[in-house]
């Protein structure tokens, strides 16, 4: 079957009825795996049917809260009895120095949030050059992107030879280019409307050129901040993209 993608939030830090922070769950070769975890990510997991037990894998781009915030609630509810009795081992994909972020949280939470030996791996992938991990169903190749120093970009590449894009939160790099080329899908993130640009962001036109140099087939636009519920985002995108632009909504469902 075609890998499915659900945007669990196309928002922001800022509290919205509307939208949840930056996530999208992605249905590949039978496996659930989740990008980023910020605050309501379990809530919106269920309503799209989803248990946080069949997640196998859960990618961070960054550890900025509206983007990791959940994760300590997710790994102690993951301690507690699954629906059935077969419980899917999680692994963490994040950029380095998410041991030590880790090693952090267990100063405030214990061991309440450390799963039982077999069931939590984590993989840290460079932060300073590309990086490419194979898993079973998928391939992943990251690379560094400007926003935090631990800042990844993923490239997701599907038993059928799809390709996804996730910008994570980046300003404009040459690395986002590069690993967003020749994408059937990528999901970028676009905070805030192109006259008010924020360093470590990008703005439509920015993220619209960005897939316009890179050759992507399908552009997402998310992570939207309130600034942009008042201007025409699409069209802003559009005078740099001619390609196809989706502007997520939270719950919308795409095949890549």
């Amino acid at each position: 079957m075609p890998s499915q993608i659900t945007i669990l939030g196309s928002g922001t830090c800022v509290p919205s009825l509307m939208r949840n922070p930056c996530s999208f769950l992605m249905k590949t070769g039978g496996e659930n795996l989740l990008f980023d975890c910020g605050p309501g990510t379990m809530r919106r997991l269920l309503e799209t049917g989803v248990s946080i037990f069949d997640i196998s894998c859960l990618f961070l781009s960054h550890f900025h809260p509206d983007h990791s915030g959940e994760l300590a609630a997710f790994l102690f509810a993951l301690k507690y009895p699954a629906p059935s009795s077969q419980k899917q081992p999680l692994t963490i994909v994040a950029g380095q120095e998410f041991r030590s972020f880790f090693e952090r949280l267990k100063t405030v939470y214990g061991n309440g949030i450390v799963l039982p030996a077999g069931m939590f791996t984590v993989v840290e992938l460079d932060t300073q050059k590309a990086d490419h991990h194979v898993f079973s169903s998928f391939t992943v190749t990251s690379m560094p992107v400007a926003h935090r120093p631990e800042s990844l970009a993923y490239r997701i590449v599907d038993t059928d030879g799809k390709t996804l894009v996730y910008s994570g939160d980046s300003d404009v790099c040459d690395s986002l280019t590069a690993i967003a080329a020749d994408a059937d899908l990528m999901i970028c993130e676009s905070a805030f409307p192109d006259d008010q640009k924020v360093d470590g962001h990008l703005t439509p036109a920015l993220a619209g050129k960005i897939a316009q140099t890179a050759d992507v087939k399908q552009l997402v636009l998310t992570h939207f901040y309130p600034a942009c519920e008042s201007v025409d985002i699409e069209n802003q995108c559009r005078s740099t993209y001619n390609g196809e632009i989706v502007m997520a909504r939270d719950l919308m469902t795409l095949t890549l």
